[in-house]
């Protein structure tokens, strides 16, 4: 028996990302050909945000594969829906029609690099099981505030 929320159409959750601050190779695109998008979530008050943002951007050129997106959570409040973020920074990792992570990391890049290597290492069937292994992940699949976060056209 499937979860439900594989029954939805979980693509087109994605396509908000297409609007802004793309990063593929360290270059701006508007391309979302990937299969991966890594979402970080953050402030321009905020001084670990400013640190962290040019080794996100920089990080994106070791993985091409993947879109790499910067939402200022102040500056694009419409988008976070009632998301409620706490600490810098928080990342959401998706893999086609999965949310693989969400939530806040330590703003060291190795940490983010090991995480992204990881998954790139997964299956699509690896991680489909780990996106549905446990009810926090699960309920990310399914989470409102998610869907509008990356259904903003």
């Amino acid at each position: 028996m499937q979860d439900r929320f594989l029954e939805r159409p979980w693509n087109q959750y994605w396509n908000a990302l297409r609007s802004a601050h793309w990063f593929v190779s360290g270059v701006k695109s508007m391309s979302t050909e990937s299969e991966f998008q890594v979402v970080c979530l953050c402030a321009e008050w905020c001084g670990t945000c400013r640190d962290y943002r040019p080794g996100f951007e920089s990080l994106a050129g070791e993985f091409p594969e993947m879109l790499f997106r910067w939402v200022d959570i102040e500056e694009q409040a419409e988008e976070m829906g009632d998301l409620d973020i706490e600490n810098f920074p928080t990342l959401l990792i998706g893999r086609g029609d999965l949310v693989l992570f969400f939530g806040t990391m330590l703003p060291h890049l190795g940490h983010l690099r090991r995480t992204l290597e990881v998954f790139l290492e997964q299956s699509a069937e690896e991680s489909w099981s780990y996106a549905s292994s446990a009810a926090d992940r699960r309920a990310w699949q399914s989470d409102a505030d998610l869907r509008r976060l990356c259904n903003d056209e």
